[in-house]
């Protein structure tokens, strides 16, 4: 157990990060990646060569015998290949090398990761790049070295590459607004984020002994505990002294990672707790939230636990998020979407934040795309999470600062309220400039917007490369609009542009609760999209304003956008295919066994009472006898429909109708089979069933 008092000097032990680099490289070559990092600049070969020769000896000094080229294909999860530090010498002795090439660049194979269509089976080759801008670490006794990875042809392959390039198209952006505003020496804009982590723990034991868990991440049947989280009292409560022990060893793996774990807490379901780290660069939080949700897993096990990533692991209580809590800083200090004392005098406050409610408008369909998933389709909609319908809540006080701005007024407002709690001993506080809204996709929080709708197993790459280049866009037409003006001039035409981008855009605020099907029915007639699932939704992913909104600012070619648009669709089906096949395997085998030793068991107890008591009627274990083999004729005809149908759904060939058929078909056909085979779980003892029940995996935790 690390001490308290020694987590400064333990924090980061494990990162190549800007102390080391410092201590160990000459003053010109830390300079020089220094710039790189801070500014994006290129960075020359001999400056990679006296970088990798530092660390190399700093990885083996802390205990590393190989390196990797750690990267974010598009399979959802990070990839690695090692090779040792090793370089034979002629006399059979060996010597420790690494150059700036191997560091620079790596060659992994490149064809059994999904390109959707980019490249070929036999076209092997794929090349991975070191983002300077992301810190090395060492883990499991290897050297990780972030990069990007492309194809043989330049294309990328990944998550890092296009969510850099909205990085740089924001700033791009941003900056030349600001001089435009006088801001003349803002030469940088950098968006932060902050990934708040939800997830599952349950017994190892449990975990291995349920095939749906093992296979799809989610529990496919399961009849509910007779407690699940209606009584409110796992939210906040007191953390049990196992899972404090997780959640301690958690926070200094992480810490020696150089993540900045902050918060922990459990969360609303039973077994379900989160974690939240402080805001880092947009690019370094995305990779430290893939190593978070690895470390996770691998802390877990050690304790005796399994961690649950997915969505939806049990059905009827609440799904795990990742609340992308993002923002946006000059490279002077200056917090964009930090309204401060006068947010209605905050010039580049206001621009900033409509141009974010514009962007979120115009764009909404993309925003829902970047958190699509067949795990997070459970999730959506389904009054525990955000709705799928796209609204931006901003607070009493914004909501009046805005209403001026449309209406031409002065703004009333601003002051700050204290609170009177009625104990004189307690002291005065105030009030923030906006409450929070649980029910809201995208809220505003005081100086940052939270998205809430990326789900708990993703990278949250996809939904900020989106947020990023939307937010470009508008900003790239608000310059276009004041370019050349200066004075009163400029004065005039801001408060007109803003205006009237507001006046074209404000459909999209709401500060009311999303959960209610009076809003589905209000944001239906303001014409917002509501895009329910990843099949309904992909159509828009290759729409001319997609293609014309990413291939303008560079992030993606056409090319690329269309592979995406192959790899979600295949991911899905494949992910519908699997539970499809696990949840017939388990009621086949592992319920039906359960039922048919049951049924024989209660059969025999009825016989014997009749025998034993003449006449007597043994109504009860009749009931539940006729019940189950009522319930069982169900199951084995919806049994059979889930066949049929995943059968008719491998064989379609086009990768839009077959997700479609899984949606409508496949799925319904799950649900309804589940209906019938949790009634059955439900009437039968547990020791007949060969896996743990809800009950047991939720409130057995110590």
């Amino acid at each position: 157990m690390m001490e308290a008092k020694r987590l400064p000097e333990e924090y980061g032990s494990l990162v190549f990060g800007d102390k080391v680099m410092r201590e160990r490289l000459p003053k010109d070559v830390y300079k020089a990646v220094h710039k790189t990092i801070v500014s994006g600049t290129h960075l020359e070969l001999d400056v990679a060569n006296a970088v990798a020769v530092a660390m190399k000896e700093w990885a083996i000094e802390n205990g590393a015998t190989h390196y990797t080229h750690w990267f974010q294909p598009m399979t959802g999860l990070t990839a690695e290949k090692h090779d040792s530090f090793i370089s034979p010498e002629g006399d059979g002795s060996v010597i420790m090398e690494f150059s700036g090439k191997e560091l620079v660049k790596g060659e992994p194979d490149a064809s059994s990761f999904p390109s959707g269509g980019l490249r070929a089976t036999f076209e092997a080759r794929g090349y991975t790049a070191w983002d300077p801008s992301s810190p090395a670490f060492i883990k499991d006794g290897s050297l990780y070295i972030p990069t990007a990875f492309c194809s043989y042809g330049g294309e990328a392959l990944d998550k890092k590459t296009p969510l850099l390039r909205s990085m740089e198209a924001l700033s791009k952006e941003a900056v030349k607004i600001m001089n435009i505003l006088g801001y003349e020496d803002v030469s940088r804009v950098n968006t932060t984020i902050g990934s708040e982590q939800e997830y599952f723990l349950i017994d190892k034991e449990d975990y291995k002994q349920r095939k749906d868990l093992l296979f799809t991440g989610r529990t496919l049947i399961g009849a509910p505990a007779t407690k699940g989280q209606e009584m409110e009292d796992h939210y906040f409560g007191v953390i049990k002294p196992k899972v404090s022990a997780f959640m301690h060893d958690l926070d200094e793996e992480l810490w020696k990672l150089g993540i900045p774990a902050k918060t922990k807490h459990n969360e609303v379901a039973p077994s379900q707790h989160e974690m939240a780290p402080v805001f880092e660069t947009a690019n370094v939080a995305v990779d430290h939230n893939q190593l978070t949700m690895e470390v996770m897993k691998k802390v877990a096990d050690k304790h005796g636990y399994a961690c649950l990533l997915h969505e939806k692991p049990f059905d009827g209580i609440n799904g795990s998020g990742k609340h992308n809590n993002w923002s946006i800083c000059t490279d002077t200090g200056i917090n964009l979407l930090d309204p401060g004392k006068h947010p209605d005098d905050n010039v580049p406050f206001l621009v900033t934040l409509i141009a974010v409610i514009a962007a979120v408008d115009e764009y909404a369909e993309q925003l829902r795309l970047s958190v699509a998933s067949a795990g997070n389709d459970h999730r959506l909609g389904a009054n525990e999470a955000p709705p799928a319908v796209i609204s931006i809540f901003v607070g009493d006080e914004l909501a009046k600062v805005l209403e001026s701005i449309e209406q031409g007024t002065a703004f009333k407002g601003g002051a700050k309220v204290k609170m009177e709690m009625g104990a004189e001993v307690l002291p005065h506080i105030t009030k923030d400039n906006t409450d929070r809204n649980r029910t809201s996709p995208f809220a505003f929080t005081g100086n940052k917007f939270e998205f809430r709708m990326p789900g708990s197993s993703v990278s949250v790459a996809n939904a900020n490369i989106v947020l990023n280049t939307a937010v470009a866009e508008i900003l790239s037409r608000m310059s276009a609009e004041l370019d050349g003006l200066t004075g009163d001039a400029l004065h005039d035409k801001l408060t007109e542009l803003l205006k009237t981008t507001l006046v074209d855009h404000k459909r999209v605020l709401f500060n009311g609760n999303g959960y209610t099907d009076e809003w589905i029915e209000e944001a239906a007639k303001r014409g917002l999209p509501n895009l329910k699932s990843l099949p309904d939704a992909m159509p828009e992913w290759i729409s001319d304003k997609s293609i014309k909104l990413f291939t303008s600012h560079q992030i993606f070619t056409e090319e690329e956008i269309r592979s995406r648009y192959e790899i979600l669709l295949e991911n899905y089906s494949k992910s519908i295919n699997i539970e499809a096949l696990t949840m017939q395997e388990m009621v086949r085998k592992d319920l039906t066994s359960g039922i048919i030793a049951y049924e024989q068991d209660l059969t025999n107890e009825i016989l014997q009472k009749e025998k034993a008591l003449p006449g007597a009627k043994a109504a009860l274990e009749g009931q539940i006898l006729k019940t189950l083999d009522d319930t069982s004729a169900e199951i084995a005809e919806k049994l059979e429909t889930l066949k049929k149908d995943t059968f008719e759904a491998e064989s379609i060939k086009d990768v839009q109708k077959q997700a479609d058929f899984y949606e409508k078909k496949v799925l319904a056909d799950m649900d309804e089979l589940r209906i019938y085979a949790d009634q059955a779980e439900a009437l039968i003892p547990d020791e007949y069933l060969s896996y743990p029940t809800y009950g047991q995996m939720l409130f057995s935790l110590r």
